[in-house]
């Protein structure tokens, strides 16, 4: 019988997913690396890691927008490992729409993937997990704590996701199973890197001057909080959101 901990993990390709499914494999848990098909970044580079870290990991194609291809995507960890004990729901994407060219499908698209493939996620997730588990979100900044003009869609889904990991964590707590997020700042990624729907390597930049630790944040960062949630070492720690994000949220800007 395996004995070593499995995860599956959302969005994995790249960024703050790619550099979780690392850290579990410095910890000796296994990883199923979720990828979107249509992601440029190659998973393989991620396995490579994984592997050097000495972890164990199998790359598998998920639309989170597809409640059936979210179930066998979660039923992988089961298949491969024999068991599945930590969700992380990290997958998401950010589109620029001031609200008079917002329209009803952009919104719905968007809330399928960043709010409702959380819920799909988790969902698939909470059937598979037989003993005490860990469900860990990713919301944002934006959303979480502020608001961000041209991004409504954006920043209402990731307000909402702060919702349902209270209520679930309400709902599972008899079952033993924990539910937090973590609510990344800036951080450097090859989304935020995009100069058309976020920062853009300048604005990153630019946010980096006005951050109290002085820098953007690192995507390994917020993988590691994300790994402390899901470990023994938050055993008592359940329907809370940690800001990951050098003290910017912190910071007046008017003295």
């Amino acid at each position: 019988m395996n004995t070593r901990r499995t995860a599956v993990v959302t969005g994995a390709a790249s960024g703050i997913g790619a550099q979780l499914a690392i850290a579990y494999a410095q910890s000796g848990v296994n990883v199923v690396v979720g990828t979107y098909p249509a992601d440029p970044h190659d998973p393989e580079e991620v396995l490579d890691q994984v592997r050097q870290a000495g972890g164990d990991a199998v790359v598998h194609e998920v639309d989170v927008r597809d409640p059936n291809q979210v179930d066998r995507f979660v039923q992988r960890a089961v298949d491969q490992w024999g068991r599945l004990d930590f969700v992380v729901a990290n997958a998401g994407v950010v589109r620029l729409h001031p609200l008079a060219d917002l329209t009803d499908d952009a919104w719905d698209d968007l809330m399928s993937v960043d709010l409702t493939g959380v819920m799909r996620v988790f969902r698939s997730g909470v059937m598979r997990i037989s003993g005490h588990g860990a469900l860990v979100a990713v919301s944002s900044i934006s959303g979480g704590v502020y608001g961000w003009p041209n991004h409504a869609h954006y920043t209402a889904a990731k307000a909402g996701v702060l919702g349902l990991c209270r209520a679930l964590a309400v709902e599972l707590a008899p079952r033993g199973i924990r539910v937090n997020s973590v609510i990344p700042g800036v951080i450097d990624t090859a989304q935020t890197q995009d100069s058309v729907n976020s920062f853009g390597r300048s604005g990153l930049d630019q946010a980096g001057a006005r951050i109290p630790l002085g820098r953007v944040g690192r995507p390994e960062e917020v993988a590691r909080t994300i790994r402390f949630l899901t470990s023994d070492d938050a055993s008592y720690i359940t329907g809370q959101q940690i800001v990951v994000d050098g003290g910017l949220t912190v910071f007046m800007p008017i003295s």
